[in-house]
């Protein structure tokens, strides 16, 4: 995961800096700090990513058809 897709995902959730901070357990600080390219432990990063893949984002790694994103993981229909 790195500082966009961060954003994006947090975004996409409808999230703000605060509810994504409180959800990982870091301060508001350490999300900025991510959001604008900065350099976090890898393991205060692992836990983000988790909450945010926990919360419904499954993160895209860039190949050959495009560059790094993100995208809501479907949702069960119950069935």
């Amino acid at each position: 995961m790195n500082f966009m897709q961060c954003k994006l995902a947090r975004v996409s959730l409808g999230w703000g800096v605060r509810e994504l901070a409180l959800a990982a357990n870091v301060s508001t600080q350490t999300i900025s700090r991510l959001e604008a390219g900065g350099q976090l432990r890898p393991s205060t990063v692992d836990g983000i990513r988790k909450v945010l893949e926990d919360a419904g984002i499954e993160f895209i790694a860039e190949s050959d058809d495009g560059g790094v994103g993100i995208r809501l993981k479907a949702r069960s229909s119950g069935t």
